[in-house]
């Protein structure tokens, strides 16, 4: 008699190659917001990125390539965390990853809407702080995103493959626009080997956990191993060649933007296009601006469909093991999709994104949805590198066969884990240290650990609703 959970599995469809995988990996990490983010918080954040890439995304992407390489199941990383610490914390890391993308979706959403307001030019820079163009434009985005992940990956593919493109090649505008303005007017921001170094201020510190955070979503695609064409030899490659290219343009569109607009004139949405804008308008090519802007919502949706299409194939999963009510298991008869999980992820979505910004500036909302996003999005992966050094002790790691393992053996496992796991612990406990422009220090703080804390309680009884059921059943 065939298995439950493998009847179900057998019915999606490998659609997804290196390219794919690549592509997708762009889509899913590199974020021109978080370098809108970086340039304004200041010249010290590129010795951050630096710091990050090195201490951070190195390590975290030697535990994703051999975790996906030696289980490469639908899920990921909440497979990964049963592997290691049974049902019930596989259960809490795959709740909180699943819940934090009702938090980083209306965050994504708010930012790259405001991006796409420079597709009419500088003069119409100033909707991307309009409440009601960031709205509208929001939840249509979160709309196509949605649609095209429900028809299937091998539609749903080329918006992230697109993603992707359109994410990557306005970078590389930017920072060819900001060599060109350089050599001709010079710098609008002082930049010294002194002052690239990190500043700790109370007022900025909250952006640190932003740098750990813009390195995350290359475990994403894991999520979608059965759709994979031979995962054991494309995820290695794929995320290698992804990792180096992002981690060298969030360095390069950091400079690139502060050479352009001084830091505190950056807005930490759309910044990365104003400085676009004004840089092509000085060359006489505000055409360039346009484009980039065009490009970039393009490659933002492609953001938006890859979080789409990972995070909703978490549910999907627990859904077949039980844990969630079945309805999340269900694959759509046509087009063989966890549709169900993706409806039910972006109509509770829609909905934080509009009580996010009661009582709130925009600026205010937004940073309210990046931190609770963080907190919830660390917390798995506290499970994630925990599983990868627990895993290690078992005496099928090296028999695995096509496994790419973290080099140095178990010593290896227990470096990359450890710095993974307390980068994650810092970046959890300062997203709770408001910004210097917080509004309403109080308010910020009962929305974050309010939100944060209800979302994991929820999970949790969820959990036992369903063991209380399977007692009775037995």
């Amino acid at each position: 008699m065939a298995h439950p959970r493998r009847e179900v599995i057998s019915q999606l469809r490998r659609e997804m190659g290196f390219w794919d995988v690549l592509l997708f990996n762009i889509a899913a990490v590199l974020g021109p917001r978080w370098i809108a983010a970086a340039a304004h918080n200041g010249t010290s954040s590129i010795s951050l990125w630096a710091l990050a890439a090195v201490f951070f995304f190195f390590p975290t992407t030697l535990v994703i390539t051999e975790l996906s390489t030696r289980f490469p199941a639908e899920g990921g990383l909440y497979v990964w965390t049963r592997e290691a610490f049974g049902d019930f914390h596989g259960f809490v890391a795959g709740w909180a990853y699943w819940v934090y993308s009702f938090f980083y979706f209306p965050g994504l959403l708010v930012a790259s809407t405001a991006m796409s307001a420079y597709i009419g030019g500088a003069g119409h820079g100033h909707l991307a702080n309009d409440r009601g163009f960031l709205l509208t434009g929001s939840l249509l985005l979160l709309a196509v995103a949605v649609g095209m992940n429900i028809v299937g990956l091998n539609i749903g593919k080329w918006l992230q493959n697109a993603g992707g493109v359109g994410t990557y090649t306005p970078l590389l505008i930017l920072v060819g626009i900001a060599a060109a303005i350089f050599v001709r007017y010079g710098s609008q921001t002082h930049i010294s080997w002194h002052n690239i170094l990190p500043v700790w201020n109370f007022g900025t510190v909250n952006f640190w956990s932003q740098i750990a955070f813009a390195f995350t979503g290359m475990e994403l695609v894991c999520a979608m191993s059965d759709e994979v064409r031979d995962p054991k030899r494309t995820f290695p490659r794929a995320i290698l060649a992804s990792g180096v290219l992002i981690a060298v343009i969030y360095i390069l569109g950091t400079i690139a933007t502060m050479l352009l607009v001084q830091p505190g004139d950056v807005d930490p949405k759309s910044g990365v296009f104003q400085a676009i804008t004004h840089g092509s308008s000085l060359l006489g090519i505000g055409f360039l601006g346009v484009l980039a802007a065009l490009l970039v919502t393009v490659g933002n949706a492609g953001g938006v469909g890859t979080t789409v299409a990972g995070v909703a194939r978490v549910p999907f999963a627990v859904g077949i093991d039980s844990y969630l009510p079945s309805v999340f298991g269900k694959i759509h008869p046509r087009w063989k999709t966890p549709y169900i999980s993706i409806l039910i992820q972006a109509g509770i979505s829609a909905a934080v994104l509009i009580l996010a910004q009661l009582n709130e500036t925009v600026n205010g909302a937004y940073q309210v949805l990046v931190d609770a996003a963080i907190i919830l999005y660390f917390l798995p992966f506290l499970y994630m590198y925990a599983a990868a050094i627990k895993l290690a002790y078992r005496s099928d790691r090296e028999q695995t066969p096509d496994a790419v393992l973290v080099p140095g053996g178990r010593t290896g496992v227990w470096i990359v884990g450890a710095l993974g796991f307390l980068i994650c612990l810092l970046a959890m406990g300062i997203s709770m240290i408001p910004p210097g422009e917080t509004t309403n220090t109080a308010v910020f703080e009962l929305k974050l650990l309010g939100g944060t804390s209800l979302a994991i309680v929820i999970g949790l009884a969820l959990y036992w609703r369903s063991k209380r059921k399977r007692r009775e059943v037995s």
